[in-house]
């Protein structure tokens, strides 16, 4: 243990420095002092604007009116994912934030709809009992005052980062948390300890602290370059290396949902903004050029292009250690994963609010670091091994990309996880796996997994009982879609934008 936390320095601005400086000054007594540290002069990345459904709750524990934030961000409302051709070209799923159909006794939803495709005839598909999927083909929103879980919907946002970082940096600002503008150029060490105590900024200003966070993106300036912790190459499995993005105008009709639409060169994202849609391509450069990527992306824009697309280059994996001494690294020092299940904004509220869980001001315990980077090392492993599930799932023959992806040695945990559901239909949750069971369930029906056996507790009902249950639970996810507006009346009405 070392002495107290008096004084906190964000090194870096953007949505990982202002999330943190915002839940900082939220969470802490007015005394401890927090300052951050950015510079105009250095861009941010911006591109992740899709998010998951955590991102309520880190809102509303700030206080934040939902209706201002998606004024202010250009928001919009996020039901799920929709892969196209991620299986084999020409096919799509969704992998909603909904829960398809409804538990019922000892066994989960899809061994009773499993039981009535094998035996009973059965065409309905698992997402035609999901209250999201339904909306997300109509093209519908609204919110659900109901405390029956079969209506429960889900959901998250897309937003403007940008703006969401200029959002928060208000509110943080107001919190009492200084911003300092400038370039840090050199990092001061005691050199003792090895801790940091303070930055130089390129002007000679001298910013010191007891505590620093970390937000320098891909640099790592704090963790990597200075203190010297070491980064976990996880390319092997993910060798998505480059990304190029572009905006676009809006569209005329802003779907609920982001679109991931799979090409020979690697994959495409879409999100809708009011205000304009998020594009870009993900690809490996051991695979792909710079300038077919780029073709491939500017042949597939759903709309005009705005502006000029920026190439972003970036190696999966992660840092040793995301706590080390007196820094914590949050957001893209820590660690990248590739955006295909949006991810990126949750990461960073998931260090930040695992910190404030486990932060004292009395000083740096062992215990407690240890602690933080054990349950960051579980969480962001559970997402990569999602992530990787997408690609070697897939069933496409026109590229050596997507052959070799299929031909992966996987990480034990899931190669057993896709193992047990394709024997038996049942899923196990790891502990922090932000994903659950319906996410797994979506990805790997929606990839071709067809499990051999369904469990056998289902068989204790007579078909003529099984084939009521799920008509009735189909025409009750079905109800409240008739009743709702579009996404886009939704938004105008509730926000007045």
């Amino acid at each position: 243990m070392t002495g107290a936390i008096n004084r906190i320095v964000i090194a870096g601005g953007g949505t990982a420095g202002w999330m943190t400086a915002a839940m900082m000054s939220k969470v802490l007594p007015k005394s401890v002092e927090i300052t951050l540290v950015e510079s105009e002069a250095i861009g941010i990345v911006g591109v992740g604007e899709a998010t998951i459904p955590p991102i309520q709750t880190f809102n509303q524990y700030l206080g934040i009116d939902e209706k201002a934030f998606l004024k202010e961000t250009n928001g919009s409302i996020k039901l799920a994912i929709k892969f196209e051709n991620w299986r084999t070209e020409g096919e799509s799923y969704y992998h909603t934030f909904g829960s398809p159909g409804a538990n019922m006794g000892f066994s989960s939803f899809q061994h009773y709809w499993l039981r009535a495709k094998k035996e009973l005839g059965l065409n309905a598909s698992l997402w035609d009992f999901d209250l999201n999927y339904l909306c997300c083909e109509q093209n519908k929103f609204n919110k659900i005052n109901s405390n029956n879980p079969i209506h429960q919907m889900p959901y998250a946002y897309h937003f403007d980062s940008g703006l969401y970082g200029q959002f928060l940096r208000r509110y943080s600002e107001k919190q009492g948390v200084k911003r300092v503008e400038g370039i840090i150029q050199h990092v001061k060490q005691n050199p003792n300890s090895g801790f940091i105590e303070g930055l130089q900024l390129e002007d000679g200003r001298q910013i010191e602290a007891d505590f620093f966070v970390d937000c320098t993106g891909t640099r790592g300036l704090l963790l990597q370059q200075t203190l010297g912790v070491q980064y976990q190459d996880w390319s092997h499995w993910l060798p998505a290396d480059s990304a190029i993005a572009v905006a676009t105008e809006e569209l005329d009709i802003i779907p609920p949902y982001t679109r991931s639409i799979a090409h020979n060169v690697g994959w495409q994202w879409q999100i809708p903004l009011t205000h304009r849609t998020g594009n870009g391509i993900v690809y490996s450069s051991s695979y792909c050029s710079d300038d077919d990527a780029m073709e491939t992306l500017t042949d597939n824009l759903p709309s005009k292009m705005l502006g000029t697309p920026r190439k972003l280059s970036f190696k999966t994996g992660k840092v040793e250690k995301q706590w080390h001494k007196n820094v914590v690294a949050i957001g893209l020092a820590s660690g990248f994963l590739e955006p295909l299940e949006s991810t990126s904004i949750y990461l960073i509220q998931s260090a930040v609010v695992r910190l404030m869980k486990m932060f004292s001001t009395q000083g740096h315990y062992d215990s407690v670091i240890n602690a933080f980077n054990r349950e960051s090392d579980i969480e962001i492993e559970t997402i990569r091994d999602f992530i990787i599930l997408h690609y070697n799932l897939n069933e496409r023959t026109d590229s050596d990309f997507w052959r070799d992806m299929r031909d992966l040695t996987l990480p034990p945990r899931l190669a057993q996880k896709i193992e047990l559901f394709r024997d038996s239909g049942a899923i196990f949750n790891d502990q922090y796996d932000i994903f659950l069971d319906a996410s797994w369930l979506q990805v790997m029906l929606g990839q071709g997994v067809t499990p051999a056996s369904y469990h056998p507790s289902i068989d204790g009902m007579s078909g003529t009982e099984l084939t009521n249950i799920l008509t009735q639970l189909r025409q009750a996810k079905q109800a409240p879609v008739a009743q709702m507006m579009s996404h886009q009346q939704f938004l105008k009405k509730y926000t007045g934008a």
